[in-house]
């Protein structure tokens, strides 16, 4: 519950700085990308509980990013006839995804 709190309270914020809402989104997903990369990166170094990142990954990184938001807003923007927005931010949150949690794990290691 508080990454979904969070990923509430940062796209609101971020709301009125961007063109369209779903670029909030965006943003919060490829940061909750990141966080899992640089997790999964740390935690064979890590002794601790490997069910806490468990938690920290499926629960709070989880909560925090979004497929059902991301998918939603895709296809809002899709039918408001914006579908170079559409297809920009598919393609857009696909490879900026994988290349956040791939800059994670690179940091993590």
């Amino acid at each position: 519950m508080p990454g979904a709190w969070l990923r509430f309270r940062l796209v609101n914020h971020m709301a009125p700085l961007l063109p369209r809402r779903h670029w909030g989104t965006f943003g919060v997903n490829a940061a909750a990308c990141f966080a899992l990369g640089l997790l999964s990166a740390l935690l064979p170094r890590c002794q601790g509980e490997p069910r806490l990142a468990l938690l920290l990954a499926t629960g709070f990184l989880g909560s925090l990013s979004t497929f059902s938001s991301f998918i939603l807003e895709l296809l809002l923007a899709w039918r408001q006839g914006e579908r170079r927005q559409a297809l920009v931010l598919l393609l857009g949150s696909l490879a900026g995804g994988v290349a956040a949690l791939l800059l994670g794990m690179e940091l993590g290691r």
